[in-house]
């Protein structure tokens, strides 16, 4: 073995080493903080998960938003992309009982009241049951549109392409409904700022 190619084994064998020795101590949150790391997180839900029912398109990074309705936690109904078509969106789906979700809402909310007019819109999507939701929210309360479906192997997560129901889940819609970008995991303080940027 030549002298450059041990240089670079040995180089590669303690990046590895040391990325393991981060995930053994710290967990995973440092990882799934990067954008390769949520590329991976995002690999490794989607090998072996199951199929979702014939007839249920799941989104995909680049791809467009298939069209899906949610009912509205206020009455009505929303479509999604097409009812938020024109200015990006920040879809976080998240459950009432879900620790990290409830940890990240008032970061949600003071981001999407940072975005004004023309900024990026937010759509809370709860897989929850409507009065938990509304327990929840006299709380903690928010200022962007919420939903609600059924947990399910066909629920919004699924379809915004989260297909093991990990939660919290968040996508990022451009302007036109494609997908931008997916994230497992709650947001720290601040760390939406940056990742949403379109």
């Amino acid at each position: 073995m030549r002298g450059s190619t041990k240089v670079v084994l040995v180089a590669v064998t303690a990046g590895a080493l040391g990325v393991a020795a981060s995930l053994l101590t710290t967990g995973p949150g440092p990882l799934l903080r990067t954008e390769p790391g949520q590329r991976l997180a995002q690999r490794v839900l989607q090998a072996d998960a199951p199929a979702p029912p014939a007839g249920v398109a799941v989104a995909e990074r680049g791809g467009a938003v298939p069209a899906f309705e949610v009912a509205a936690l206020d009455g009505g109904r929303f479509v999604l992309p097409d009812d938020f078509a024109g200015r990006p969106l920040l879809v976080n789906v998240w459950a009432s009982w879900c620790g990290p979700c409830i940890e990240e809402m008032p970061e949600l909310d003071r981001y999407a009241r940072a975005q004004g007019a023309d900024g990026t819109r937010v759509l809370g999507i709860a897989l929850d049951e409507a009065d938990a939701v509304r327990g929840f929210l006299e709380r903690v309360p928010v200022s962007y549109p919420l939903a609600i479906d059924a947990p399910g192997n066909a629920d919004a997560g699924v379809r915004l392409g989260n297909p093991r129901g990990v939660l919290p889940y968040s996508v990022l819609v451009s302007a036109d409904g494609r997908v931008l970008k997916q994230r497992i995991g709650p947001f720290a303080h601040g760390e939406i700022d940056a990742w949403a940027r379109p």
